[in-house]
């Protein structure tokens, strides 16, 4: 069998071990390029894909906000530094937070205006990254790559579980 692409540009001598380890290091690969490429989006920004992500999930809970937890929960990249990232977004005044008075221990966190309006101007740059990444491919086998990609997660839910 030639040799597949991954393994020539990580210049690999010895054969993967199984077809799945080289999809994984296939996948990686190509997850580290997207995200590298995205970042230089929002670096010319002046915030990080996470710092990015947090404004996002704060701007569609509305006016209600969020707990940090539930911010935590959502974000697409887990982190453990939940609190020092939003420390950095409210030094940037990005977003506030507050106690609220029946619940001393919970923090919510709401995006405000100057988070808005970042938001505004990386929300077409991050479009036309995603169109650029996603070019060669079709509408029909972009459904097909989220399809498998769900169930690459489910399995791995599963086994975290």
């Amino acid at each position: 069998m030639a040799s597949s692409r991954i393994v020539r540009e990580i210049q690999q001598t010895k054969p993967f071990a199984s077809i799945e380890q080289e999809a994984g290091v296939a996948f990686m690969k190509t997850a580290d390029q997207l995200r590298r490429g995205m970042a230089a989006t929002f670096e010319s920004h002046g915030v990080t894909q996470q710092q990015f992500n947090v404004l996002r999930i704060l701007r569609g809970a509305g006016k209600a906000g969020l707990p940090t937890l539930t911010v935590a929960e959502r974000l697409v990249e887990q982190t453990p530094g939940i609190t020092r990232l939003m420390d950095r977004l409210e030094a940037k005044e990005l977003v506030r937070r507050e106690r609220p008075a029946g619940d001393r221990r919970q923090v919510y966190c709401y995006v405000v205006k100057g988070g808005l309006e970042l938001l505004e101007r990386v929300d077409g740059p991050v479009a036309a990254a995603s169109k650029r990444a996603f070019a060669r491919l079709s509408k029909t086998e972009i459904v097909t790559l989220l399809e498998i990609l769900e169930k690459i997660r489910d399995v791995e839910r599963c086994s975290a579980s």
